[in-house]
């Protein structure tokens, strides 16, 4: 199989996401955060990266790092909540909660002492954040959680006309036993506990209740159950990102962009073959990987698109236009785009997923970025890896990239357990 004449493959944070191919640093992307944001490192525990820093974000299965870290692009998004981790009880609705602040008892997601333990001390506890969000937009909350003595607790955002949006999680199986939402594993008990909704007249508060295991809202709650706590985040959007610390006011992580890999000699306008190992944030939008001109006049692209992946190659008219549909963009995909003059074809996760014979072609292709080659419609997920091959691989080798070495290795790349 011929050598990939880019490949970007995730090992070193820095101001660029590097290339190890071409070996000059052509193939590197330019990177632009301008603000400070966080990730999972390689020891599993959340960490505060640089501004202007790119991030590698490490995949935790059941709660342990396993498998090769994803550049992780983000939106820009807002923590609402001014005191993220300030659990130490000034903005209660009630003194039914009493917290220890910076507890012993347990290190922290971020691998330090600055938990806190939340102990109900009557049988209606609630403890309350007050953040501030529009009238009749899409809130997401999140807040890292572990259990006591308590197992079952209860996230809830109030808004102002009293309607509450919530979920209830359970820390022992770590699972969500009512409403929606998402909880992920962060180890060493810890779980990051997520659902979002739409506000109809803006948020007030963000209550966290613990309880004991299999009691509910309206009855079975007893003072003294106790769980942990950490990281608490409110944002305007339709679901969570990385936590964003808060001490004092709301903080804003910049967006992320990646573009400008490449010149004119590096591309092949008659022939090649894009190929990215990619998730998405979420199956909403359009989100994209682009050979182009620095335009959308002449582009070879594909996104995760509401859910789906779709091909979209233009030279001034549509080439290929296509959208493959039932997919799940938010766990990884290996995708594979060949072009060629009669011979364009899709390759997913080892699958020949259609054709195409046009003969156009696009033309004047001098960079790969990170967006829909213009600038708009940036990627924003996890990149595990890209190549860009400079001739029209055949399907046996376009099978053979986008294929996993075995069950376990598939596994692991789309971040499942294996009982």
């Amino acid at each position: 199989m011929a050598k990939p004449k880019l490949a970007l493959i995730p090992a070193t944070q820095g101001s660029k996401l590097y290339s190890v191919l071409p070996a000059d640093g052509v193939g590197d992307f330019n990177f632009s955060r301008n603000t400070v944001a966080t990730r999972i490192n390689k020891d599993g525990l959340i960490e505060t990266v640089a501004v202007g820093k790119s991030r590698l974000n490490y995949p935790l299965i059941d709660g342990v790092v396993n498998g090769c870290p994803s550049h992780l692009l983000e939106p820009s998004r807002t923590n609402l909540i001014t005191y993220s981790n300030n659990f130490d009880g000034t903005n209660m609705i009630n003194s039914a909660i009493i917290t220890e602040f910076n507890t012993t008892e347990t290190l922290s997601p971020e691998g330090i002492n600055n938990a806190s333990k939340l102990t109900a001390n009557s049988a209606f506890q609630r403890y309350s954040f007050f953040p501030t969000a529009g009238d009749n937009v899409d809130v997401s909350c999140s807040v890292f959680a572990k259990k006591g003595s308590a197992s079952i607790f209860s996230t809830l955002i109030i808004d102002k006309s009293g309607q509450p949006i919530s979920t209830k999680f359970d820390l022992l199986n770590g699972v969500i036993v009512e409403g929606g939402g998402s909880i992920e594993d962060y180890g060493n008990g810890w779980y990051k506990c997520s659902f979002s909704g739409s506000t109809s007249s803006g948020a007030t508060a963000l209550q966290i209740r613990p309880f004991s295991h299999g009691s509910g809202f309206e009855n079975g709650w007893t003072g003294s159950n106790y769980i942990y706590g950490f990281g608490a985040s409110l944002e305007q959007g339709s679901y969570a990102t990385s936590y964003i610390p808060t001490s004092g006011s709301t903080v804003t992580r910049s967006a992320e962009t990646a573009n400008g890999a490449g010149d004119a000699s590096t591309f092949n306008d008659s022939e090649g073959v894009l190929m990215a190992e990619i998730s998405a944030l979420t199956n909403s939008g359009g989100k994209w990987i682009s050979l182009s001109n620095g335009s959308t006049s002449q582009r070879i692209s594909f996104a995760n698109e509401n859910g789906n992946i779709r091909v979209y190659i233009f030279n001034g008219v549509v080439i290929w236009d296509y959208i493959y549909y039932n997919i799940n963009t938010i766990t990884s995909n290996k995708i594979s785009l060949k072009y060629k003059s009669g011979d364009y074809s899709l390759f997913i996760n080892g699958f020949k997923i259609n054709t195409s014979t046009s003969s156009l072609v696009a033309s004047g292709i001098d960079s790969l970025q990170f967006n829909s080659g213009g600038g708009s419609g940036n990627f924003e997920g996890n990149t595990k890896q890209i190549q860009y091959f400079d001739t029209a691989l055949n399907d046996s080798d376009l099978e053979t990239i986008t294929s996993w070495t075995s069950f376990t290795d598939m596994a692991n790349g789309q971040t499942y357990s294996i009982k």
